[in-house]
Parts: structure tokens; sequence; C-alpha cells
């Protein structure tokens, strides 16, 4: 558990009277809405909401957590909806390019319509590009793709090389930028979270599901990004193949990102948003899935990710209307 939310609970405890025994994701979304209003935390509920509202939401649930890593889910207007598994900080792989290209947006923000610069691929790139190791894109050293085209290689196919050039071009070095990417770790709340590198191959880059679970909603703030996580593929200029994405889930109704992460240490890691009807309007959800099936292949660990969190939003898409009671 991490350190503030154990301090936070300790006040919850001396205030309330014992919660009574639920299972482990519907206790966390209770003391979530308890304390929603004094940690600050993006997860509470609307103004005009209250503790009992999201209980009851949460009980009408029911929802198919995985049983190994960890998951978190919550609604756009509702807050946090539960979570599973241990909130220890574990290695998250690729996600971690998700907050690489927050960070790049938010120092070079991308208007709708527009590609942003020109961006000259240097020879790191271009060499890492035939690595074996690791995913990377098809880039060439003196190539110049636009920030919006490195972006959609970075977070699409989950290019390693790419993520690094982004990094050098944005802050000059890789170190410097990832200094940036735990500055803003740090002003989102994320205090489980440690980024050593810009593309998630070092297993020393660390979250949590409830870490992932806010930047993934501040992360879709952001037109560009929002419009990048929604691409099923892209190409490569000078190349006829299309590179895809990664994340699969987007072949399922109403999916619209985020990012896949898998390797054998981190095993497969998955965060997602998705729109879910509610009468005439649409509310956004968001997922987090990690650690599963860690220390297998990075493809199987991937497939299982995919599957708990297809399930998880099967659940919601199917359930949480109905526990809305229509609310808006």
């Amino acid at each position: 558990m991490p350190t503030l939310m154990k301090r936070s609970v300790r006040i919850v405890y001396a205030r309330l009277p014992k919660l009574p025994r639920r299972r482990p994701g519907v206790v966390w979304g209770l003391v979530a809405a308890l304390l929603a209003g004094g940690t600050g935390g993006w997860l509470g509920l609307p103004e005009g909401g209250g503790g009992g509202r999201l209980s009851s939401v949460i009980a009408g649930l029911d929802l198919p957590w995985p049983g190994e890593g960890q998951a978190a889910v919550a609604a756009e207007r509702v807050g946090d909806l539960g979570s599973a598994g241990s909130r220890r900080a574990i290695p998250i792989a690729s996600l971690t390019k998700v907050m690489t290209a927050y960070v790049i947006l938010k120092d070079h923000p991308l208007r709708d319509g527009q590609d942003g610069p020109a961006v000259e691929v240097d020879g790191q790139a271009a060499a890492e590009a035939h690595s074996l190791s690791e995913s990377t894109a098809p880039v060439v050293e003196g190539q110049r793709l636009s920030q919006r085209k490195l972006l959609e290689l970075m977070l699409l196919p989950s290019a390693n090389n790419v993520a690094r050039l982004l990094a050098r071009w944005d802050a000059g070095s890789q170190t410097a930028f990832v200094a940036k990417m735990n500055t803003a770790a740090a002003r989102l709340g994320m205090t489980d979270t440690t980024y050593t590198g810009a593309s998630g191959i070092e297993t020393t880059t660390v979250s949590t599901a409830a870490d992932q679970l806010k930047l993934a909603r501040e992360a879709m703030k952001d037109p560009a990004l929002r419009a990048t996580v929604a691409l099923r593929s892209t190409v490569v200029p000078g190349r006829a193949e299309p590179v895809r994405n990664t994340n699969e889930l987007l072949a399922r109704p109403g999916v619209v990102g985020l990012k896949t992460g898998s390797s054998t240490p981190a095993g497969g890691n998955l965060v997602w948003a998705a729109e879910v009807p509610e009468g005439g309007k649409r509310r956004l959800v968001y997922g987090v899935v990690l650690g599963q099936r860690a220390g297998t292949s990075p493809a199987e660990g991937r497939r299982a990710a995919l599957e708990s969190s297809g399930r998880l939003l099967d659940a919601l898409q199917e359930k949480l209307p109905a526990a809305l009671g229509g609310q808006a």
C-alpha cells in the first residue's frame, strides 16, 4: 500500500465506523470516495455526488478482476470504481510511453490539423531500428519526420528508438527528459511511480495501476494524444506496409485508446479508455491492468492483458449504465 494511502486510511478509520468486509476492489473504491475531498485526487465524486451514490454504483458492478497482477477502473464524473491486487510499484514496460507523449505535448502542443515541427532522425535512432531485442520503427538517419508522425510511431507499434529520439529532441538527452517525466509524475500525484527511461525497456521504471489511472485521465485531455492512440495503424514515409497499433482492444466497440506494454519481467500491461453508452450520451471509462503472466513471453503477457481488460470492459459496458441509473 502506498505511503500516502496508509496515512489517509488511518485518518478515515479514526473518524468513521469500521467498514463491513467486502471484496478488495470494492473496499478500495469506497476508501477512494471517502478520501477524495482530502487528498485532492481526481478520483473524487463530482459536485453534488456522495459516498452513498458511489457505493451503490460499485455494488451493482461486481467486476471480473484478474486473478494476478494489479487492476483499477474509473469513470468520468463518477470516480474510482475499484481496484484489485497488490498496490506495490512494479515494472510497466511500454506504458512508460504515455508519459513520454504527455511531456512532449506539454512542451510542444499540437493543435487540430497540425503535424508540428520536422524532427531529423539521428544516427542513434537509425542504428537502434535494427535491434532484435526491443520494439522499434524503421527510420533512417537524416530522415525528417513530423512530431505527430513520431508520436504515432512511438505509441502505435511502440517504437523504443523513437521514444528516445523524441526525448533527445525535447531535452537534449534522455537523462534530462526523464527528469521532466518524474517532475510531471509528481505534479499529477503519482507518488508510487519512478521513470528511468523514455521507452520503458528499463525494469527500473515502475508504477502502480492507481498511478497509471491518474496519468491516463490527464493524457486523454490532450486532443493530439487522444487522436493518436485511437489510430489502428499508421505509415512510415517511404515504406508501403503500414505499422499496426499493438492495442488490439481498439477492435471492440467504444474503445478509444490507450497503450499496451509488455516484457518478460513486466508481463502484460494495458491502459485503456472506452466510451460506455448511457442513454443518449457516452461516458468515458478508464482501466489499467498490470503484471499479467509476468515471467513468460511478451506476446503471452500482452494476450493476457488484453483478455483481462476485455472482461472488465464487457462488464462495465453491460452493468455501468444500469448501476448509474441514467444519472449524468
